[in-house]
Order: structure tokens, then C-alpha cells, then sequence
């Protein structure tokens, strides 16, 4: 299991989400429980599995006023130049394999034009889940030029387990076969080593840090298996702390893009894109109003997607060695509290990076650099949004006084078959 950024406490009167069981052949999708509901600066996410379904049925066994899930496939700092990102990401990617530059001027932006720019880069992904071929379904985009495409990890991870087929599929309807270069569970990302996509134009990529709330953006993908689906809204909020999964062992947290765009279960990896035709972020978890028995979870215009720039990070990574990073401080926080008066530390290891900048038992998280901590998923996402080896200003209250304490990132390492 990945190790978090700090240690999540859960509550002692929680417990994990059940796993979503895969329907029988030819049956309906089963519902799964539904915990309380957790606070808007820091909803979190539950993971539903992809399923291959003959209509868009997703049926929820508890109904709730607003539960998180994760998009699941249908079943279920600035990086202002290529050779900036390269030198952050260890040379993970080769600059000249990849575009950043705009493929639309800003005033010949629309949607019609992102649309028809964009969609030849966006595939859709069939996965095998538990044995059966073509039984997870989600959305991916052309990375570079290299024949590597980006999708969720919760896309692929049950066939990458089980070293089951993956198939992508392009605009045109034309499936190629594809393997896993590597994936990550933290950031909830795969890339994808696809030879024979390198004929397809890659994705433009464009830069999270540039963004501004209201500006309008389009989501591309396969929502409930219907491919080269494009819907269009505008960026909501930026830096939403959102956890998704529905077990320790796949729980991702995100410093995420919110919007107001349409994206569904199947949508899960495609491309969130500005209107010059730039990827600024990757679909991956939706709000969903709970629905009762037959009913349809689906978009009710809160949407979020990783941000692009975490996305070129790790991406670079998993491409130089198989394998994504993080930084962690080695601490246990409680992510059940609600009180919103900042992260409370249960534990601070010993010999760890939070005890050697002096964060103790008790203490508060209040700030993490620039960044105002309410909880303990906010302090998660907010570490992750650094690098592992740069030390990072923490904002602690202690016995009712107010500390600044400077610690040093350390990096750790993913290892998922």
C-alpha cells in the first residue's frame, strides 16, 4: 500500500466503503453503502468500480443529500517550458515528444474548434475486469509522441493486477492493443504504452497555474460507454481538496480542478481541456446525488480533475522509471475530523521529516506554504502539491500559539504490481 503524504486516523466509529460487487451476467448493477456525507471544503470521493452495462443503469442502494463518487470507468511549482518540466521530472520525458503549444489563437477559440482538435486525441479504454474482457471501460488522451497515453489508475488497475488485456480505442473506432508502463494509486494516474497510437496527434498540454476560476473549459471522453462525448462548462474552483477510493489500498488524494462540465462514470481519464485547445487537467471524480434503487448516479455539475501539472510530474516519472514519487513528512492525521479548525497531527513518527522541523503530538495544521489547511485531506493534498526535497513552510497552532516550523519534504516511492 502507498504510504500518504501524513497518515490518515480515521474516526473509530467509521469504516471503509464496501467494495461495488461486479453484476451477473446480465443483471443490473448492485448498490453500495454510503457513509455520512463529509464537508464541502474537502468532499471526499468513493471509488465505484467499471462495469460493462447494457444501458446507462447505476443503481444506489442509499440515497443521500451529497455523496462523492469517483468517475470509475463505466464500470464501476509552474512548469513554464518543456525543458523546465523535463529537469523537474528526473528526464523522464523527452521534450521534443510532447506539445504545449496552443493549437488555437484565443480569439478563434470555441468549442467547435476544440472539439474537432482535441478529439482525435482522445481515446477510449476497454479493460479486463475480474476475467471478462471489455469489462471496465474509461477515457485517455495521447501524451506524446512516443505512443504513451494517460488515463485514471482506477481504469486500468484491476486488469494491471491480473495482467489482463487493454485495449484503447481512437476517434475512428480503431482498437490497439495496450500495456502498462506504470501506474499510480496516490494520484490516481496510468500511462499506457500504446506503439501504434504514435500515428495520432498528441494532446497539447497546458499549465493548471494559469487558470483562473470562470474561464471556460470542455471534457472529453466515454461517458456510459458513449465514445467522443464532448460537454463544456467553466473552471468552478481550483485547489479542492477531494479524496476518492473506496479502500485504504486505493485511496488517491487530489489538489483537484473543479467544474461545472458534464463528466459521468466512463469519462474517467479523459482530458479536461481550455478553449485553446490545451489539456489543463484529467477527469476523475464526480458529486453525485444519491439516487434509490433503478436510479442513475450521474453529473449534477460538480466535476474534478488532477491537474495537469501533477499530471506531467508523475507521468515523467512512471515514464523514466515505472514508478511514481511523492513527498511524505511522516505523521498520522485525522481525515474524519470536521471541525475545520485546521489538520489535527495524531502521530509524529520518529527520525521522520515532521520531527525533525519540530511539528509534534496535538498540534494543528493550519497553513501548508501559501496554502490555508482546514482538515486533514487539505494538508494531505496540499504536501502532495510540492516536490519531494523542498522544504516546505508549516503554519501550526500549539497550546493556543501560533508556530512556523520548516520542514524538508522526503520522497517516497510507489510500488504497485
Amino acid at each position: 500500500m502507498p504510504r500518504p503524504a501524513v497518515e490518515p486516523v480515521p474516526a473509530a466509529d467509521t469504516a471503509p466503503l464496501p467494495p461495488m460487487v461486479p453484476p451477473p451476467p446480465g443483471g443490473s448493477l448492485p448498490g453500495f453503502g454510503s457513509p455520512t456525507a463529509p464537508p464541502p471544503s474537502s468532499p471526499r470521493t468513493d471509488s465505484a468500480q467499471r462495469r460493462r452495462i447494457p444501458g446507462p443503469i447505476w443503481a444506489l442502494a442509499a440515497a443521500v443529500a451529497f455523496l462523492l463518487g469517483v468517475l470509475g470507468g463505466y464500470a464501476g511549482g509552474v512548469l513554464e517550458d518543456q525543458d523546465d518540466m523535463s529537469s523537474l521530472a528526473g528526464g523522464g520525458l523527452d521534450p521534443g515528444s510532447i506539445e504545449t503549444d496552443a493549437p488555437l489563437e484565443g480569439d478563434d477559440a470555441s468549442i467547435v474548434k476544440v472539439a474537432a482538435t482535441l478529439l482525435p486525441s482522445t481515446v477510449q479504454i476497454f479493460a479486463e475486469y475480474q476475467g471478462v474482457e471489455d469489462a471496465a471501460t474509461g477515457s485517455g488522451f495521447v501524451f506524446d509522441r512516443s505512443g504513451h497515453v494517460v488515463t485514471n489508475n482506477h481504469v486500468v488497475a484491476d486488469a494491471a493486477k491480473a495482467k489482463g488485456s487493454i485495449e484503447v480505442v481512437d476517434h475512428k473506432g480503431r482498437r490497439y492493443k495496450a500495456d502498462v508502463v506504470g501506474r499510480s494509486a496516490v494520484y490516481d494516474l496510468a500511462v499506457l504504452d500504446v506503439p501504434e497510437v504514435k500515428e495520432l496527434e498528441p494532446a497539447s498540454l497546458g499549465s493548471t497555474s494559469r487558470l483562473r476560476i470562470g474561464e471556460g473549459v470542455v471534457a472529453i471522453g466515454s461517458p456510459l460507454g458513449l465514445s467522443s462525448t464532448v460537454t463544456s462548462g467553466i473552471v468552478s474552483a481550483l485547489q479542492r481538496p477531494v479524496s476518492t477510493g473506496q479502500t485504504e489500498d486505493d485511496t488517491s488524494y487530489i489538489n483537484a480542478v473543479q467544474t461545472d462540465a458534464a463528466i459521468n462514470p466512463g469519462n474517467s481519464g479523459g482530458p479536461l481541456v481550455n478553449l485553446v485547445g490545451q489539456v489543463i487537467g484529467v477527469n476523475s471524480a464526480i458529486a453525485t446525488a444519491g439516487g434509490g434503487e433503478g436510479g442513475e448516479s450521474g453529473s449534477i455539475g460538480v466535476g474534478f480533475a488532477i491537474p495537469i501539472d501533477q499530471v506531467k510530474v508523475t507521468a515523467a516519472q512512471i515514464l523514466k522509471t515505472g514508478k511514481a514519487t511523492y513527498p511524505i513528512v511522516g505523521a498520522s492525521v485525522d481525515v474524519q475530523a470536521a471541525d475545520h479548525k485546521g489538520a489535527l497531527i495524531s502521530v509524529v513518527d520518529a527520525g521522520s521529516p515532521a520531527a525533525a522541523g519540530g511539528l509534534k503530538d496535538g498540534d494543528r495544521v493550519t497553513k501548508v506554504g501559501d496554502v490555508t489547511v482546514t482538515d486533514g485531506i487539505g494538508m494531505i493534498v496540499a504536501i502532495r502539491a510540492h516536490q519531494p526535497g523542498e522544504t516546505v513552510e508549516f503554519t501550526v497552532m500549539r497550546n493556543g500559539a501560533r508556530h512556523e516550523l520548516k520542514i524538508k519534504l522526503e520522497a517516497q516511492t510507489e510500488n504497485l504490481a
